[in-house]
């Protein structure tokens, strides 16, 4: 690897910043110490390779990266060694079951959603920064947020519903215009 001091400038600065970014979302994800400073790790050094591509736009690209390494260690784990939903679960199991679960959710939400999610909720970064990496508008943000994190609620919790289930194509996260019967007026003699 190069010498330290032959880093950019602008990387050197901003690792420490990057690294807490990193390690937050991967960690949130997966729930295990050794497992996010290995995806953090991972994430910063494909900064360090792209950087004068990702300068720019720093923050929500380790956010995004960190959150893509660290859905492929939770797929890894679940091939590697598949759970008896049955079985009991201790503590510690719940909850890493419900990273899994969380994992699982977030892999099968829309691109958009998933980026606005992760950035969001997980990078904790603010709507108007994620609007300006994403290039749309903050409404758009907070559109895709309300979305994903109903669709979220809903595969995590198989007993709710979405709002206004669709069946015309689209999102159906809108609660739908309440039916009102209406008598026809009946004509005067």
């Amino acid at each position: 690897m190069d010498d330290p001091a032959s880093l950019p400038a602008s990387f050197d600065d901003r690792f420490a910043g990057l690294a807490a970014i990193a390690y937050r979302v991967s960690f949130r994800i997966l729930g295990s110490r050794p497992e996010a400073e290995d995806v953090a790790q991972e994430t910063l050094a494909r900064a360090y390779v792209r950087w004068s591509r990702v300068e720019g736009h720093a923050e929500p690209w380790v956010a995004r990266v960190a959150a893509n390494q660290a859905l492929k260690v939770v797929s890894r784990r679940q091939r590697r060694a598949p759970r008896d939903p049955k079985a009991p679960a201790d503590d510690l199991d719940t909850v890493a079951l419900t990273r899994l679960g969380l994992a699982g959710a977030l892999e099968s939400l829309p691109r958009r959603q998933r980026e606005v999610l992760v950035l969001r909720y997980l990078a904790d970064l603010p709507e108007e920064a994620v609007a300006r990496h994403l290039g749309c508008a903050v409404g758009t943000v907070k559109q895709h947020a309300h979305r994903g994190l109903s669709k979220l609620r809903v595969l995590l919790d198989p007993g709710a519903e979405l709002i206004g289930e669709a069946t015309n194509g689209h999102s159906g996260l809108f609660r739908p215009a309440p039916t009102v019967e209406t008598k026809r007026p009946t004509p005067k003699p």
